[in-house]
């Protein structure tokens, strides 16, 4: 009969260690007073080192094995744990090391023979305290776990089926104290550092651990694997003889895995002793065998959340990395290459690692020039040292180029190159120099001819078997996932059934629900904004009506009045709800679109601030660069002008921040990413927000810390984009696609139609490019041909163009209607020929970003392409054009005549609740734009249609939000929008469409009743309403299907 209880449980944990090769025996073994299990600490000792324990013996004959034993838990007491297991300590005339960890390579039997010596030993139901009283106090743990006697792990264990994991931690919280209830002596066994490295709770179902008892205040970190579906917890056992913890003993504990945690894992940081989280501890294991395994050369994504402790995971790698060997005992890399812009990093890898080796000079940071000495010199003369980890900032990233020019002989090495978030800057075109440089097979002195770096260069854009890339990243674009990103079948192509994936992913949803990181989108405001302008007196020329709208948007949100109104709603939320959270010192950020709207708020925040006479509201601008004055700014600003930031005092910014001089940011493009400050509580968002960058934004909320709730009020993006640009993060990152290899012929293609550069210059150009000894003027010389017919054709166009314009006005006052058809259709022609030119350089530029990425992950192996590349890049910045149309949208004259800023909803975003597929799609519609004639309306049309828009008589019936709103759910619905994207109008108004409209009209009766009920009841109105929807849907669809890269 199955056993359920919690002794069964148990002795299943026992068998199977016993099967790995763990020791077991009776708890009469264990030393309460030392806290040891003295006969394998003398067994070890003995065994490993034979000779030292002869010399110890014979320089202290009486009691030699009391003497050892007490040495040692002096030092116990003295250094902990965990520093005399990795390093040992001296008696006179010995050195003792009481454990001995696998070396790096087999080449020394001595080291393997001492490794094989170690003795680990599970013992349960241990009475360990020293001071225990019979029938009063004489706690018991379950499992001790020692090496070589000396105690590492402790375990309280659980049957589920009575208790959970939960009374485990609660025994050891109010159970297990680390002093005597009464005489306040310390246990040895329980106290931190001197005793057990870490404490696990343990159930059937879940683990959690600690690594410091501390009575109620102990803190458990879970150690599970994460569920099936990307949560908390653990996924059922393969099969019904397993548990679901099983991992804890028949992985964690293995012997060779357990001692290497103590060896390569655990360390102190700031009398913090750090454990590998489960999936730290996995992730870096498997990084370091398949390294080792497969060889350098390859590339490895690790999709791990924020709050998942990456800065650690990347120091173990490092670390890990820099001191591997291939079977042969040869080092795999001649130097690690940490690539970040967290100079906490830098410091922590110093640390942990002197921690490992009690060595200096294992890391080296290059961050800036240093005396005489520039940063490719610096980084030439670690490498050519090779030390074993060296780290760059993404800004010195460059140097490194500079470094392996300089000094061919570096190019001989292997490296191992760690992203720390990785992002484009470590892809591309830095990425293929790096490779072809480090990767190059050219001996010094070897002549080196243009054919043979012209074919070095295309053998460089694959994959290099002597750089590997370690890419560690919480938010994976569709370009990093198919950059680094491995098929989920090696064995086969990467194709749409074998899409590249994430070598380990730790998700959004796990560390949301293991509680490391705050759901964000839990208390989310939407705010609308509805506006009347007016343009009496200015001209009524005709204008550009796609930038007459942005420029008049534009012109509104840096209204004094539209920004006033914002700040008056930030102020007195901030005041009302947020001043007052974690004792005072909670703090918030207001995300703006540009510097000069910064510098604005700022200015009406100080001045609202000061008008109200609030004593509790600080605030800091930041944004990078100066701007310069306008009607509201008087002078040129830095985020260091004392205008700006009077109480800055040259401090840093983020430094300045975390004090209790300010509580309230303002950013323009600063501080979005890798900005960490756990008292951020509320962030104000008057700014477009989509993809990634909406997810690394609001994501500076996330950080925990007692006590604290987050808030985000946002003016300008609809609740529903936001919550479609966090899905796909929330669990694993996925591509819906791979890119389509053949578009970058097609884009070939249209480039050469054009006739703007010959394919003799393409070439006579590469071959000038890649000759050392060509001079820097045939470049120029190679490039001016098409420069020329560029500039010509273009002129020639825009010539044309005003000539038909001129012909148009000309027509128009004498009442040619004929005449002003034929014009109107001469400015479109002209109109289109300009346009073309435009999108040919905008191509341009495409195909060389396109290239540069998709000739990493393809093998074209194409000495054309190659060509058009270089050539194509160094063509683009001459292609320069004076727009003579250009006509300046005037809106000197406007005004702001009606305004209303209103609180649309509150909303509590619900990431576990949304099914649907979320993936990140590849790049698809790179070069796929087409020419046309912007389109002309005279201003007043235009600034007339967006006040039917955005306000009309601007009344509670907010007008944009209801449009908007209908049509973006209509654009959720694929069997209407196919309708939309593939028929007329016609057609579509005698399909699905109209009926979908009013039934979403129906569903947005709740918010909208009044406009809804007028769509209803008038079927004239519900047939115009639907054709402003559609007309909405089919300019959107236009609009994204002329954007290239």
């Amino acid at each position: 009969m199955a056993d359920s209880k919690e002794a069964q449980f148990q002795n299943d944990i026992i068998t199977s260690m016993v099967a790995q090769g763990w020791l077991t025996g009776p708890a009469s073994g264990y030393d309460r007073r030392t806290a040891l299990y003295t006969e394998d600490l003398l067994s070890y000792f003995k065994d490993a080192w034979p000779e030292r324990w002869d010399k110890f013996s014979k320089a202290n004959p009486n009691k030699p094995e009391d003497l050892l034993v007490q040495k040692l838990v002096r030092e116990l007491e003295q250094d902990g744990t965990l520093d005399v297991l990795r390093h040992g300590f001296k008696v006179p005339g010995v050195k003792i090391e009481p454990c001995s960890f696998k070396p790096d390579h087999g080449m020394n039997p001595d080291t393997i023979r001492r490794y094989q010596c170690n003795r680990l030993r599970v013992v349960q139901e241990v009475s360990y305290s020293p001071h225990f009283r019979e029938g009063e106090y004489n706690p018991r743990l379950d499992l001790v776990l020692f090496v070589n006697g000396i105690p590492t792990a402790t375990l309280e264990l659980k049957s589920e089926f009575k208790q959970s994991v939960e009374n485990a931690k609660r025994q050891y919280c109010k159970d297990r104290p680390t002093k005597d209830p009464l005489t306040r002596k310390p246990e040895p066994l329980l106290t931190f550092k001197r005793g057990a490295l870490v404490h696990f709770a343990v159930s059937q179902d879940e683990v959690a651990m600690t690594t410091k008892l501390a009575g109620k205040d102990t803190f458990f970190l879970p150690f599970n694997l994460g569920s099936a579906d990307g949560g908390a917890g653990n996924p059922l056992p393969d099969d019904d003889s397993q548990y679901a913890t099983g991992y804890l003993w028949q992985r964690l504990f293995q012997p060779d895995a357990w001692l290497k945690v103590l060896g390569r894992f655990l360390h102190l940081d700031n009398q913090k002793m750090v454990f590998p989280r489960l999936h730290q501890w996995e992730v870096v294991n498997k990084l370091i065998d398949t390294t080792r395994e497969e060889g350098p050369g390859k590339r490895y994504l690790i999709q791990h959340s924020a709050g998942s402790g990456k800065s650690n995971s990347i120091a173990w790698t490092a670390h890990q990395l820099a001191s591997l060997y291939d079977t042969d005992g040869q080092k795999l890399f001649s130097s690690v290459i940490v690539i970040t812009d967290r100079m906490v990093l830098d410091k922590q890898l110093q640390d942990t690692i002197y921690q490992f080796e009690h060595a200096q000079g294992v890391v080296k940071c290059i961050t800036r020039d240093i005396g005489n000495q520039s940063k490719s010199e610096q980084l030439a003369e670690a490498l050519a040292e090779q030390t074993r980890i060296i780290i760059v900032t993404i800004q010195t990233f460059p140097a490194l180029f500079d470094a392996l020019d300089k000094y061919p002989k570096l190019a001989t090495g292997r490296y191992a190159v760690i992203a720390d978030e990785a992002h484009s800057s470590q892809t591309g075109s830095s990425a293929s120099k790096l490779k072809s440089i480090l990767g190059s097979d050219q001996l010094e002195g070897d002549e080196i001819s243009a054919e043979e770096l012209l074919d070095a260069a295309v053998a460089s854009r694959a994959p290099n078997e002597r750089i590997s890339y370690y890419a560690f990243t919480a938010t994976p674009k569709a370009k990093t996932l198919e950059l680094f990103g491995r098929p989920a079948n090696p064995a086969l192509p990467v194709s749409s059934d074998n899409k590249p994936e994430a070598f380990h992913l730790y998700s959004m949803r796990q560390a949301i629900e293991e509680g490391f990181i705050l759901d964000v989108l839990q208390n989310y405001t939407t705010y609308s904004t509805a506006w009347k302008i007016a343009h009496p007196d200015g001209d009524d020329e005709e204008v550009d009506s796609k930038k007459a709208r942005m420029k008049l948007a534009r012109w509104v949100r840096l209204h004094p009045y539209n920004i006033n109104q914002k700040v008056e709603v930030i102020v007195e939320h901030f005041r009302e709800n947020i001043r007052h959270l974690l004792d005072g010192q909670a703090k918030a950020m207001v995300v703006t679109s540009s510097r000069q709207e910064a510098v604005r708020y700022q200015l009406a925040v100080m001045a609202y601030v000061k008008q109200m006479g609030y004593g509790d509201v600080y605030p800091l601008v930041a944004f990078s660069g100066s701007v310069l004055p306008d009607g509201v700014i008087s002078e040129e600003v830095t985020e260091g002008s004392s205008m700006l930031n009077p109480g800055l005092n040259g401090r840093d910014l983020a430094e300045a921040f975390d004090t209790q001089d300010f509580n309230v940011m303002i950013a323009a493009n600063k501080y979005q990413t890798g900005f960490d400050q756990p008292k951020l509580c509320a962030m104000y968002v008057d700014k477009k927000l989509q993809g990634v960058d909406c997810v690394q934004t609001l994501s500076r909320l996330n950080r925990t810390y007692p006590g604290k709730q987050t808030f985000i009020l946002d003016f300008f993006n609809d609740a529903q984009d936001i919550l479609e640009a966090f899905l796909p993060y929330y669990t694993k990152a996925e591509l819906t696609d791979v890119t389509d290899p053949q578009i970058i012929y097609d884009l070939q293609k249209k480039l050469d139609v054009e006739g703007i550069y010959h394919w003799e210059e393409v070439e006579s150009f590469a071959l000038a490019f890649f000759d050392p000894k060509a001079a820097a003027s045939k470049l120029s010389y190679y490039c001016q041909p098409a420069k020329e017919r560029f500039a010509k054709r273009y002129k020639l166009a825009q010539e044309s163009r005003q000539q038909a314009l001129d012909f148009k006005r000309t027509a128009q006052t004498k009442g040619d209607s004929a005449g002003v058809k034929s014009a109107e259709a001469s400015v479109k022609e002209a109109g289109e020929q300009v346009d073309q030119l435009d999108l040919f350089k905008k191509n341009l530029l495409s195909f060389v970003r396109l290239y540069e990425f998709l000739s990493q992950i393809i093998p074209y192996e194409d000495r054309e392409l190659e060509q058009l590349c270089v050539f194509a890049k160094h063509l683009y910045p001459l292609l320069r054009v004076d727009r003579l149309d250009d006509e300046e949208v005037d809106v000197g004259e406007l005004q702001l005549t009606h305004y209303r800023l209103t609180k649309r909803a509150e909303h509590q975003l619900r990431l576990n609740e949304e099914g649907g597929d979320y993936g990140l799609d590849p790049a698809s519609a790179v070069g796929s734009g087409k020419a046309h004639d912007p389109e002309k309306k005279r201003l007043s049309e235009i600034i007339e249609a967006l006040n039917d828009i955005f306000g009309a008589e601007v009344s509670d019936e907010d007008q944009l939000q209801f449009l908007t709103g209908i049509a973006n759910r209509i654009s959720r619905q694929e069997d209407v929008m196919a309708q939309v994207n593939g028929h007329s109008v016609e057609q579509v108004m005698h399909g699905l469409f109209p009926k979908r409209v009013l039934d979403t009209v129906l569903d947005a009766m709740t918010d909208h009743e009044k406009l809804s009920l007028e769509v209803l009841d008038n079927e004239t109105k519900s047939r115009a309403f639907a054709l402003v929807i559609l007309k909405m849907l089919t300019t959107v669809t236009s609009q994204q299907n002329s954007v290239a890269i």
